[in-house]
C-alpha cells in the first residue's frame, strides 16, 4: 500500500531530449485494481493454474467503463530483500498511478522485501528458482501473469535486486509507453554457447536456424506478455530439452519471439551489463566503481534505433550493483539520473 501523503504531481524536468516523450498528468480517477489489505504480504494467493487462466482473459469490449491510464509493470525477480530499494523508492516517488510493482522471491524467504510503502503487499506466490534451470522462466511467466491481472499495465520490465534505473521516471515512462517495439535481445550465435545448446528434439517446431539467444532482462508490451504466458507450443519444448548447459532464460523468449513476432521486437535489451571480464556472470559494481563517468558511459556510451530514429538513449537500466554501492548511487542520482 502506498503512502497517501505521497505527492502524485510529477516534476516536469526531462533529462533526455532525443526520444519521443509526452506529458505525464496525474490520473483524475482511480485506475488501479483492488489491492490486498496492508497486513497481507502477498498480492494474491493463486496457484499457477488459476493465475495463468485468469491472466489469459482478454476483454472483447474495447471501451472501458473507467478512465484507463497506461502503467509500466516493474517485475523484480529476486532471492529475498531488495537492497537497493531506497534508490528505487526515490525513482518512483511522485508517480503513483503510473506504475505497478511485482516481486518474486524464493518461497522460503521470510521477512520484508523492502521497507518503502510502494513495495508493501507486492510479493506474489513463488516457487524455488534455480540459476540456469527452467524454474527461472517459470518465475518470469509467473510475474507476467500477475502483472497482466491489472488491465492498466501496458509495458512489462523484468528486473533483479542488482538493477538500477539510469534515468528518472519522467524519462523512462514515455520511452516505454511510446515505443512501437518491445525490447528483447535476440541474436544468432555460433559455437557451444549459442547453437551448440540446441537440441534437435525440438524439431520441427524449432529448427537450429531459428534458435536464438539473448539477455534474460527483457521488456515487452501487453500483447507479447499475453502470448508468452499462453504459449503451449514452444514452452514445453524448452522445459523438456533445454537443460544445463542450455539455459532456457537466455533462449526461450528470444527464440519464441523470433519465430512468431519478429517484427514486433527491437532485438536489443534495455539493461546494461558488463561482460568484459569474462565468465558466466557479468561484472559486479561496488561502491568504489560507481562514479559519475561510469554512469554517464552507461547512459550514452552506445547508439541504437528507437521508433525508426537513431538515439544514444539505449539503456534505461543497469546491473549488477552490489549493496555496498547504494550510498554512492544515492549521492550521484540527483546529478546523473535527475532524481
Amino acid at each position: 500500500m502506498q503512502n497517501r501523503t505521497e505527492s502524485t504531481t510529477p516534476p516536469t524536468n526531462i533529462i533526455v531530449t532525443n526520444t519521443t516523450t509526452r506529458t505525464i498528468k496525474e490520473p483524475k480517477e482511480p485506475t488501479e485494481t483492488p489491492k490486498p489489505s496492508a497486513t497481507s504480504a502477498f498480492l494474491h494467493r493463486m496457484k499457477d493454474d488459476e493465475l495463468f487462466w485468469r491472466a489469459s482473459m482478454v476483454p472483447r469490449i474495447r471501451k472501458t467503463p473507467f478512465k484507463k491510464t497506461p502503467k509500466v509493470a516493474f517485475m523484480y525477480l529476486v532471492r529475498g530483500r531488495l537492497p537497493l530499494s531506497p534508490l528505487w523508492a526515490r525513482f518512483f516517488r511522485g508517480y503513483k498511478g503510473f506504475y505497478s510493482i511485482y516481486v518474486h522471491t524464493q518461497p522460503y524467504f521470510v521477512g520484508e522485501v523492502a521497507p518503502e510503502p510502494m513495495f508493501q503487499g507486492r510479493r506474489i506466490p513463488s516457487e524455488v528458482v534455480t540459476w540456469g534451470e527452467i524454474s527461472m522462466v517459470e518465475a518470469e511467466r509467473r510475474l507476467l501473469a500477475s502483472a497482466l491481472l491489472d488491465f492498466n499495465n501496458e509495458r512489462f520490465v523484468l528486473l533483479s535486486e542488482a538493477c538500477i534505473p539510469l534515468y528518472n521516471f519522467s524519462t523512462i515512462y514515455p520511452y516505454l509507453i511510446n515505443s512501437k517495439q518491445t525490447f528483447v535481445e535476440c541474436y544468432d550465435k555460433e559455437g557451444p554457447v549459442g547453437r551448440g545448446r540446441y537440441d534437435h528434439n525440438m524439431e520441427p517446431a524449432v529448427t537450429v536456424d531459428q534458435w536464438r539467444k539473448g539477455s534474460q532482462w527483457f521488456e515487452v508490451d501487453r500483447h507479447l506478455a499475453l502470448e508468452i504466458i499462453c504459449d503451449r507450443k514452444y514452452y514445453p519444448l524448452f522445459r523438456d530439452y533445454c537443460k544445463p548447459a542450455c539455459y532456457s532464460d537466455e533462449h526461450y523468449i528470444p527464440t519464441f519471439l523470433y519465430i512468431e513476432f519478429k517484427e514486433d521486437n527491437s532485438d536489443r535489451t534495455l539493461t546494461y551489463v558488463d561482460w568484459s571480464k569474462g565468465g558466466p556472470h557479468p561484472y559486479k559494481f561496488g561502491k568504489w566503481e560507481v562514479t559519475l563517468s561510469l554512469l554517464r558511459q552507461m547512459q550514452n556510451g552506445t547508439e541504437c534505433m528507437y521508433n525508426g530514429e537513431r538515439t544514444r538513449v539505449c539503456f534505461l537500466f543497469a546491473r549488477k550493483f552490489v549493496p555496498s554501492s547504494l550510498l554512492r548511487l544515492l549521492e550521484l542520482a540527483p546529478e546523473v539520473m535527475n532524481f
